[in-house]
C-alpha cells in the first residue's frame, strides 16, 4: 500500500523512484500496489495535480497498480486518459496483469465466494477461543511486581477481597482495540468478567467504576462503526460520589485492581495525542487508591506509553494493551499466577512526554555517559523502563556468552548462553542479543538488538540459547557508500533479558 505521506516532495501514490525504481527494481516486489483510501484523489489536495485525471495518469504511470477510494474513484479516467494520450496502455496492461496475477495465486477464479456458514463454525470452535487466549498471556508484560503478584489462590495467604476499580475493567469492546471492524463483541471477556472468573465463589470481588468514560476531544473517524457498542457514562452518574465509594472499598479490600489507560478510539489512525496524561480523572483515582495502603495493582490497558507517575508506590503494574477476545481470562490467569508474564516492551517507555522522542539504540554523543542528565530540571533523564523491559514471577541466572574471538566479513557464528531458571516455577524467558560496533564507515547505534529467542525454562532446569549473528545482523546501510556495507571492527557482545544488560564479550571483525 502507498501511504499518504510525501518523500522528497513527491506523494507516495505517484512516486514512481519509490513504487518502481526502489520497490520493484533493488526490492525485487512482485505484487500489486494500492493506495491508501482516496490516496490518488488526494494528489489534488496535496497540490501535486490539477485535477483527478491528472492525478490518476501519474499515480498509474508511477506504477501504483490499484486505487483504493470510498467514493469516485480517480482511476474511472483512465479510459480518457489513454484516448489523450496521458496513459499508456501497456502499462495500463501491466497494472491489470499484477492485480490479475494476484487473483489468480489466491485461487479466487476458483473459488470467488466465501462460505460465511462455514466461517462461522469455524470461528466458533474452543481451540480458536484457547488460541485467543494463550495469544493475550503471551503479550502481557509484567512492568513493576513488589512480590504481591502472584495473587495466593488458596492456602492461609489466599486473597479473600478484592477491589476491581475502574472503568476499562467492564469494557467489551475496548478488549478489541482498534481496527476491528466484524466483531461479536459478546465474545469478549472483560478483565472484571475474567476476575471474578477465575477468583471463584469464596472470593469476594467488589468492582466499582469509578470513572466517568473518557471522550476524545474530537469524535473518531471509526465510531460510526460502533454504534451502540461504546462504553458510555452511565445516567445520573456522579464522579466525586464514585470516586470517593472507590477509595472506600479499595480500603477495606486486601489487594486492589485499578485499571486504566485509553479507550480503543483513542489509539489507531487519526489518534495521535499531545500528552501522554492518563486520560480523565485516572491519575487521581490511582493516587487516592495507593494512598489507602492496600496492596494495589495496575493494569494499563492501552497501545502506546502513557505517564505512570501517579502510579508511583503501587505494588505491581502489568501492561495488558488491548488484549483480545479472551484477553479477560488472560489477564486473570496472570494475577493468580496460572502463567508467568514474559512479555517485554518493543519500546523505549519514558517517564513523561518531554522526554519523547527516546528510543534505545541512539547515536553515541560526544558525553554518552551524560546522556541521563541532559533535563537541568529532571534528577535523571533516564526512562521509566527501558526497550526489552519485562519482569517474570521465576528468576533467571545467564551464564556467559559463548562467541568466538574472531571471525571474518562475510562468516557467520553463533553466540550461545545458558539461561538457568533459580526459582520454583516453571517459566518463559526472553533472551535477548544486543551488539555494539566500535568503529567503522558510520558511527553506529550505542547498542542494537540483533536476536532475540523466547525459551521455556522449567523451574530448577538450564537450557542452552544460540542466537545466529553473521553479516544479515552485521551489515548495515551506509550513508558513505550509500550501500549495504560490513566493516572490519570489534562487536560488543550482551546477551541478556533486557537492553539494560552490560556488554560482557567481543568478537574482532576482520578482513
Amino acid at each position: 500500500m502507498a501511504a499518504y505521506m510525501d518523500l522528497n516532495g513527491v506523494p507516495a501514490a505517484a512516486n514512481r523512484h519509490l513504487l518502481t525504481d526502489v520497490l520493484r527494481g533493488e526490492l525485487g516486489f512482485n505484487g500489486f500496489v494500492v493506495s491508501d483510501a482516496n490516496g490518488v484523489n488526494n494528489l489534488s489536495t496535496q497540490r501535486l495535480v490539477p485535477n483527478a485525471e491528472v492525478g490518476a495518469a501519474r499515480a498509474l504511470t508511477a506504477g501504483l497498480d490499484m486505487e483504493m477510494a470510498n467514493g469516485p474513484a480517480a482511476y474511472e479516467h483512465l479510459q480518457s486518459a489513454l484516448k489523450t494520450g496521458c496513459v499508456d496502455e501497456a502499462a495500463l496492461d501491466t497494472a491489470v496483469r499484477r492485480v490479475l496475477a494476484a487473483k489468480f495465486r489466491l485461487g479466487l477464479f476458483e473459488r470467488p465466494y466465501a462460505d460465511v456458514a462455514a466461517s462461522i463454525a469455524v470461528l466458533d470452535t474452543p481451540a480458536h477461543r484457547d488460541a485467543a487466549r494463550e495469544a493475550a498471556e503471551k503479550t502481557l508484560v509484567l512492568l513493576e511486581n513488589d512480590g504481591t503478584l502472584p495473587l495466593a489462590a488458596q492456602g492461609s495467604a489466599a486473597v479473600r477481597r478484592i477491589a476491581v476499580l475502574g472503568d476499562l475493567a467492564e469494557s467489551k469492546r475496548d478488549m478489541l482495540g482498534p481496527w476491528t471492524f466484524d466483531k461479536d463483541v459478546e465474545e469478549s471477556v472483560s478483565i472484571l468478567d475474567g476476575i471474578r472468573a477465575r477468583a471463584g465463589a469464596d472470593v469476594t470481588v467488589e468492582y466499582v467504576r469509578a470513572l466517568a468514560t473518557a471522550e476524545r476531544s474530537q469524535p473518531s473517524m471509526f465510531d460510526h462503526m460502533d454504534a451502540g457498542l461504546l462504553p458510555a457514562t452511565p445516567e445520573g452518574f456522579d464522579a466525586d460520589v464514585e470516586m470517593d465509594r472507590a477509595t472506600g472499598v479499595a480500603a477495606t479490600s486486601e489487594v486492589a485492581i485499578v485499571i486504566v489507560g485509553q479507550n480503543q478510539n483513542m489509539i489507531g489512525e487519526k489518534s495521535s495525542a499531545s500528552t501522554l496524561d492518563l486520560p480523565g480523572r485516572q491519575a487521581e483515582l490511582l493516587r487516592r487508591v495507593i494512598a489507602t495502603g492496600t496492596p494495589t495493582v495496575v493494569l494499563v490497558m492501552s497501545g502506546r506509553p502513557l505517564d505512570l507517575r501517579p502510579a508511583d508506590g503501587a505494588a505491581a503494574i502489568l501492561q495488558v494493551w488491548y488484549p483480545g477476545t479472551r484477553g479477560g481470562q488472560a489477564v486473570a490467569a496472570a494475577l493468580f499466577g496460572d502463567v508467568s508474564p514474559a512479555g517485554r516492551l518493543p519500546f523505549t517507555w519514558p517517564q513523561h512526554v518531554g522526554q519523547v522522542p527516546v528510543y534505545y539504540a541512539h547515536r553515541t554523543t560526544f558525553d554518552p555517559e551524560g546522556a541521563d542528565t541532559r533535563y537541568w530540571n529532571e534528577a535523571s533523564g533516564a526512562p521509566r523502563y527501558v526497550f526489552g523491559h519485562g519482569l517474570s514471577y521465576a528468576t533467571f541466572q545467564y551464564g556467559d556468552a559463548c562467541v568466538p574471538a574472531r571471525m571474518a566479513v562475510g562468516e557467520s557464528a553463533t553466540v550461545s548462553v545458558d539461561v538457568t531458571n533459580t526459582s520454583d516455577v516453571d517459566a518463559d524467558e526472553v533472551v535477548q542479543l544486543y551488539i555494539h560496533q566500535r568503529y567503522g564507515l558510520s558511527t553506529r547505534p550505542v547498542r542494537e538488538l540483533k536476536g532475540f529467542r523466547r525459551v521455556h525454562v522449567p523451574a530448577g532446569r538450564t537450557v542452552t540459547v544460540e542466537l545466529p549473528l553473521g553479516p544479515e545482523q552485521l551489515r548495515y546501510w551506509s550513508s558513505v557508500t550509500r550501500e549495504w556495507v560490513q566493516d572490519e571492527t570489534v562487536i560488543d557482545i550482551a546477551v541478556g533479558g533486557s537492553s539494560a544488560v552490560p556488554f560482557t564479550a567481543q568478537i574482532e571483525v576482520t578482513a
